[in-house]
Order: structure tokens, then sequence, then C-alpha cells
């Protein structure tokens, strides 16, 4: 018999908690509904298991070894993040869009993962202490596949939980609430960059 393997647990845990890719997720699909979210979702999905994948075949390795290169990154991780923050602040208080306002597509999600510190730091977490002993490859691929396969699920239900939330936001004022706060929280999750 088969048993269950505790690094899907430790993956669950940590995408489904709050981050940037949920509350981009759950504002996008508050603010264009879920269809229109459904690029997104799958960029961050691919985007999350392309990262974990090369963290197993050495870039967590490579990062840790020059902290030059991740204050580098994690630089321009934080100041994306605010960016993105700033956007949603400013964005149209309504749930009307503005001329050209659109949700993310499939690459720009997929490659913010390359500066979303959550999934680095989970990828290398996973790395170090769920190891499987299989050769360099199929590990990468048994990471990719996991942190692809449960965020998946995770980004579906963020993106669904949000286009629900249209039901409570029925005026300007409630619009611009949500907007605040979730800018307020995604700013906020900058900080974790530096951890």
């Amino acid at each position: 018999m088969i048993g269950f393997d505790p690094l899907y647990a430790f993956v669950f845990a940590g995408l489904f908690s709050p981050g940037p890719n949920v509350i981009l997720l759950t504002a996008s699909g508050a603010r264009f509904g879920f269809r229109a979210t459904l690029p997104h979702v799958m960029g961050v999905a691919i985007g999350v298991g392309v990262t974990s994948g090369l963290t197993a075949l050495g870039m967590g390795a490579l990062l840790l070894a020059a902290p030059m290169l991740k204050l580098g990154l994690q630089i321009a991780a934080a100041g994306w993040i605010l960016w993105m923050a700033f956007k949603l602040l400013t964005a149209d208080k309504a749930k009307q869009q503005s001329a050209g306002e659109r949700p993310w597509g499939f690459f720009r999600a997929a490659l913010f993962q390359w500066v979303n510190p959550k999934v680095w730091a989970i990828a290398l977490s996973a790395t170090i202490a769920y190891p499987a002993g299989l050769p360099p490859l199929q590990d990468a691929m048994r990471l990719a596949s996991t942190f692809s396969g449960i965020n998946l699920g995770v980004c579906l239900f963020w993106s669904f939980a949000g286009s629900l939330l249209t039901y409570l936001l029925t005026s300007d004022k409630a619009w611009g609430l949500f907007n605040t706060g979730m800018a307020a929280i995604l700013a906020a999750s900058a900080v974790m960059v530096f951890l």
C-alpha cells in the first residue's frame, strides 16, 4: 500500500496561505470574474511548477551561495510587489474596469513566480525537508508536478472565492475598501522577501 507523502500537506499549506498569488487571484476573481482570471490561474500553476523544479535542480543552492544575486532578486521582488499593490490601490473603485484594464495573462503570471519570494521559500524548504532519494531530474519533476498540481487547485479556489465576493461588493465604497484592503495586504507581503 502506498502511503501519503507529507510533501503534499507541506506544499498545500504553504501555497494556500495568503501571499502575493492568493491576494492577486482573489482580487482578479472579484474584479474580472472567474472565467477571465483562468489564464492567470494557469500561469501561476505552471510558473510555480517550473520554479520549484529548477529549485530542486540547484537554483535554490545557487541563490544561497550567491548573496548578491539573492539580494538583487529580493529587491526586484519587493519592488514589483509594491508596484502591484499601488496599481491595485489606485484601480477604479467600481467593478467596471477602465479602458484597457484587464486581468493578468498566462505569461505575466508565470514569469511573476521568478520573483515571488513565497514560492522560492516553499520550494527551497520542500527540496531540503522532503527529499525522495531520486536522481536530480526525477526529483525536480516530482517537485514540479506536485507544486503545479496542488497549486492549480489552490488558485482555482481563491479566484472562485474572489468571484463570489462580487455579490457582497455592491457599492463603490465597498469596492474601494476591498481594493484598499487587498493592496495593503499585498504591500505587507513585500516584507516577506527579506525574511
